[in-house]
């Protein structure tokens, strides 16, 4: 009987060594993403509303899980608990993240190109005049080349956009949507908004005149905060997109960027 039950006991924790090994085999293996074509089938990871979840989701009908995250840093933490297999975001956020995460790489070859311009709501076109016009005025004096060369390449923090001493604000205040959590373009240092975004709006509003009041919120929520009134324009590393088009209104472009994918090394 003892025999019996000592080979029973065996055979039971042998069986349960197997069922182990296999499930930790099935967690551990993970889809090897080398291009865009290896996103079909893959579980991706996005932050929700964004042109990476767009551009991720025409992969659906492949074969392809869409993850959506609140936050980019979330589905970063999701790829490296390996709950997925690859991020698609925007280059500048996805360079940030790999400099903290030394396990982690971006593909050389870009998902898509995508250009950013500040979003409003359909009946303000008088404010979107405006903004076109001081958006060139600062381009061509070099003021927004300055700006995004503070925060991209190899003159990071060498020249901030400071506002001119003696600037007056006759005009009231301007609500910016954003969200941030988009570094470098819009994060939060010592509970204050800073980054691309920010820095030209407020060199937009310093010339129009306008104080600029930033609301910080959910990416998800950025254009509805507009077109519900709560925010007069939004800026947060918005793509213009065809879609977007029929619900907003869209300045001039002030960058071009990129969709890129995130993997482990």
């Amino acid at each position: 009987m003892k025999k019996f039950l000592s080979a029973l006991l065996a055979g039971v924790m042998a069986c349960t060594m197997a069922i182990g090994f296999a499930g930790c085999g099935d967690d551990d293996e993970a889809k090897t993403i080398k291009g865009k074509d290896d996103l079909k089938g893959a579980i991706i990871g996005v932050q929700a509303g964004t042109t990476g979840d767009d551009e991720a989701s025409k992969f659906k009908d492949e074969g392809s899980t869409i993850n959506r995250y609140d936050k980019g840093a979330d589905a970063i933490v999701a790829l490296k608990n390996g709950k997925i297999d690859c991020v698609v975001i925007d280059n500048e956020p996805a360079k940030a993240f790999v400099a903290e995460n030394d396990d982690l790489k971006i593909l050389d070859e870009p998902l898509t190109e995508e250009e950013y311009a500040i979003a409003m709501p359909k009946d303000k076109t008088d404010l979107l005049d405006k903004f076109n016009k001081a958006l060139k005025e600062l381009k061509d004096d070099g003021t927004i080349t300055n700006i995004i060369n503070n925060y991209i390449g190899d003159k990071t923090g060498k020249s901030a956009y400071t506002t001119p001493s003696g600037t007056k604000y006759p005009n009231g205040e301007l609500h910016m949507a954003t969200s941030a959590d988009f570094p470098p373009y819009e994060s939060t240092l010592n509970g204050d908004v800073v980054g691309i975004d920010p820095m030209i709006a407020q060199a937009i509003c310093d010339k129009l005149g306008y104080e600029l009041v930033i609301d910080n919120m959910k990416f998800t929520a950025v254009i509805a905060s507009i077109n519900s009134g709560k925010a007069d324009f939004a800026m947060s590393g918005l793509t213009v997109t065809d879609e977007r088009k029929q619900s907003v209104n869209f300045t001039d472009t002030y960058i071009t960027a990129n969709q890129v994918i995130i993997v482990k090394k």
